[in-house]
């Protein structure tokens, strides 16, 4: 708990200056460098060290490319995003290519492989971009907190409702210690982490938010952050470990911190442009 504690107090304002006060070319490199850690864990969880040893480089770059993707299409990159999107597609071709390369040698790529690689190389990043979606919005130094307030919110408050009341258990062989009375208060968490946040971002901002809308992306924020929460889980019962990283001592890792926000960026991202009508 006092690792936690001091993670926490260190890691949560230098997270808030990067995304929210630094250059949003800082997001960018934070977004790239996470999505680079969370494809090391997940393929150190799912091939084993020596195929993660081998072939974390391949996913690695693409994701770095997908981030630089986002970030050149919200600052109207023509010559530089085709170059980007031409060694993305390299990337994508290449993933099915090392599994036929390999076939029949030793540490040979399998199909699980080269999906995990897809899903760490591809998927990772794009929901991580989503965050750098929002902060190239206007207001963007604010409205990029909307899928971390919504997940993180929906996070503490199901933890404290779970060891308050939780008696019903939501997934057990999943994710143990969730209840069903803690995933309840974490919609209930997200809905008013939201409400806090909207009344924040005004005071900050004079551009009030849609308090309906507000109100409907904290509970889909926190629905989406629990199902992704337990998606992460489940990869993790299934290959028998306890978290995915060390990076963040009493955290875990990359995907153990973030794996709410993956689920949750995407769609928060496109209910924030409906809320403030673009």
């Amino acid at each position: 708990m006092k690792q936690r504690i001091i993670v926490a107090v260190i890691g949560i304002p230098l997270l808030l200056a990067i995304l929210c006060v630094a250059p949003d070319w800082a997001t960018a490199a934070l977004l790239a460098a996470l999505s680079v850690v969370g494809t090391h864990e997940l393929l150190a969880a799912v091939c084993g060290p020596e195929k993660t040893r081998r072939w974390t480089a391949l996913p690695a770059v693409m994701g770095i490319l997908v981030v630089l993707h986002f970030y050149g299409a919200g600052h109207g990159w023509q010559l530089p995003l085709g170059i980007v999107d031409g060694l993305l597609l390299v990337g994508v071709i290449a993933l099915p290519a090392a599994g036929v390369l390999t076939y029949g040698k030793p540490h040979a790529l399998t199909l699980l492989d080269v999906c995990v690689m897809a899903l760490a190389g591809l998927a990772i990043p794009a929901s991580f971009s989503c965050l750098l979606l929002l902060r190239l919005l206007p207001y963007g130094g604010g409205l990029v907190l909307v899928p971390l307030v919504a997940a993180f919110c929906s996070d503490s408050a199901a933890l404290f409702t779970g060891m308050a009341c939780g008696k019903h258990k939501l997934s057990p062989l999943v994710s143990p210690h969730k209840t069903v009375e803690g995933a309840v208060g974490g919609l209930v968490g997200g809905v008013l982490g939201m409400v806090i946040f909207r009344i924040i971002f005004y005071l900050c901002t004079l551009q009030p938010l849609h308090i309906g809308g507000c109100i409907l992306m904290g509970l889909v924020g926190a629905l989406m952050g629990q199902l992704g929460d337990l998606s992460f889980s489940a990869i993790k019962r299934q290959y028998g470990i306890k978290d995915y990283g060390r990076l963040l001592p009493g955290h875990g890792g990359v995907l153990d911190r973030f794996d709410s926000v993956l689920f949750a960026a995407p769609v928060l991202w496109l209910m924030t442009c409906w809320v403030i009508g673009l």
